[in-house]
């Protein structure tokens, strides 16, 4: 049986709209907030630890792990608590997991972002990352929140599937080279390669901002750089756009490895 809570000053609404609106509060509870009922039931099938459920009357949930606080409010109080415009029927909160990177990388295709701050763009590298087979993503300083609310929405529950770490561009260099696999920067740069011709199928491939790109310490870093080839009269993709044909590219090899294998 669910509660009822009609009060939007009701201290679970309170800590739900905090969620919503701060990374240091988020980080603080060690918790995050995402909102739709499609979100919810990805979130129940790859077993992201829910704490809470809020809902209207009448949403289709899912069947909830036991231990899961269920909460139903009226729609006005649905709306003052939704960080979406139009909410979708539930919301729910979950405990942050791990963001630390591990000692040693398993996989082969690992993607890391540089000064990302638009939580979708975020959001949608990750779900395209877990669509085209990626092993992991990198979240360096000054990236948007993995865990804001927006960032949560746009992932569409990869989020729950694709594991994602932060970390410092040392750590990562150090990482990348202990593990074996090259670290490669993507820059619109004379001397960078045709992403055709580099080895995609075993590399930590790094992404910077639209804007700026990658730093020069993020360049420097690097063992190569890799370009996309554009039109002449083109400056730059938009980093979800780029992340897409790195991945892409880094998939089709892999496969057409593992065929001729």
């Amino acid at each position: 049986m669910a509660e009822r809570i009609t009060s939007r000053t009701n201290p679970l609404m309170t800590h739900i709209r905090k969620l919503a609106s701060s990374r240091s509060y988020r980080l603080d509870c060690g918790e995050y907030l995402g909102d739709g009922v499609k979100l919810l039931r990805e979130a129940v099938c790859w077993k992201a630890a829910l704490q809470c459920v809020v809902c209207t009357a009448g949403a289709e949930l899912p069947e909830l792990p036991g231990g899961v606080r269920l909460v139903e409010v009226p729609g006005d109080v649905m709306r003052s608590i939704s960080p979406m415009e139009a909410p979708q029927g539930a919301l729910f909160t979950a405990l942050l997991p791990e963001q630390s990177p591990p000692e040693r990388l398993v996989g082969k295709r690992y993607l890391a972002l540089e000064g990302v701050q638009d939580p979708g763009n975020v959001g949608t590298i990750l779900r395209t990352a877990d669509a085209f087979g990626a092993d992991g993503l990198f979240l360096l300083p000054g990236c948007a929140d993995l865990y804001n609310p927006k960032t949560v929405r746009a992932s569409m529950g990869a989020l729950f599937r694709l594991p994602a770490w932060r970390c410092t561009l040392e750590e990562l260099a150090a990482l990348s080279g202990h593990s074996g696999l090259p670290l490669l920067g993507s820059a619109l740069r004379p001397d960078a390669a045709d992403v055709r011709q580099a080895d995609l199928g075993a590399a930590v491939v790094m992404i910077g901002s639209e804007g700026r790109g990658l730093s020069s310490e993020a360049l420097a870093s690097c063992g190569g750089t890799v370009r996309i080839p554009m039109r002449e009269r083109c400056e730059s993709l938009n980093a979800a756009a780029a992340a897409a044909v790195l991945l892409w590219e880094g998939l089709r090899q892999s496969q057409d490895r593992f065929a001729r294998d």
